[in-house]
């Protein structure tokens, strides 16, 4: 892959060096770190994590995550093309389908790609995965995960199918990739990785109810519930912190 300048990445010169680029730089790879403490990554550790920058260049991680540094990030225009650092073979083939989400998706600041293994087999048996967990309401799939049709790898055929699932499930924050793996994508990078552990929590869930009859829906108004309690919890908070704040005053 040809570069413009090895040592022009994420951590260096390839974000301009600007503190909020050296922050999402240090949340992906905070990120990468927490999908493989959670479990959740498949055998090989295969997966992808990207983060906007701005309206035209997002970060991308460069063939690998696993013991990822900062400044091994790559820089790439929402178009697809490489701006700076290095990208293996593996990474350059999906600059594309990280572009499409972002342009698609303009309020998106961070996406993961794993294979992840009980999502992935949801994935590979084309079946969308429900939402019939409560970490999925809470973390950002409050619906279930539709499966984008298989398409060979970062080709336009794959890209398609993304642009159509998103356009069509305009409230989702997650796809199946048919045959493939589990696309997730959130306003940041802990964000998104919460989710994917909450999606393959599901879909663990989802395999081991089948086998004592079957996972059973949330009763109507689970959403709104789970909702209030959140807030609920965040006011109680807030209003606790005060307290302490005027103890401390006092």
């Amino acid at each position: 892959m040809d570069t413009r300048d090895t040592k022009d990445t994420a951590g260096t010169t390839g974000t301009a060096g600007t503190p909020e680029a050296r922050s999402r730089a240090h949340q992906l790879v905070e990120a990468a770190r927490q999908l493989f403490a959670a479990g959740v990554m498949s055998h090989s550790g295969h997966a992808n994590l990207s983060a906007r920058l701005d309206a035209d260049r997002f970060l991308l991680t460069p063939g690998f995550v696993r013991d990822l540094e900062p400044h091994q990030l790559a820089t790439v225009g929402l178009d697809g093309r490489l701006l700076a650092g290095e990208l293996r073979s593996v990474s350059a083939e999906i600059t594309t389908m990280h572009g499409v989400v972002y342009r698609t998706r303009p309020q998106v600041g961070a996406i993961v790609h794993t294979h992840s293994p009980a999502a992935t087999a949801f994935a590979v048996a084309h079946r969308p995965l429900p939402c019939r967990t409560e970490p999925m309401l809470r973390f950002g799939q409050p619906e279930e995960v539709p499966v984008v049709p298989w398409g060979p790898r970062g080709s336009d055929v794959s890209v398609r199918g993304i642009v159509d699932v998103l356009e069509r499930r305009p409230t989702t924050s997650a796809v199946l990739l048919a045959n493939h793996g589990l696309l997730v994508f959130g306003p940041d990078a802990a964000a998104a990785a919460h989710l994917v552990v909450a999606i393959e929590e599901s879909a663990e869930a989802e395999i081991a109810a089948a086998a004592i009859g079957g996972a059973v829906d949330f009763p109507a108004g689970a959403l709104e519930a789970v909702r209030a309690s959140i807030a609920q919890a965040t006011v109680a908070q807030a209003s606790a912190a005060r307290a302490s704040v005027a103890r401390v005053a006092s």
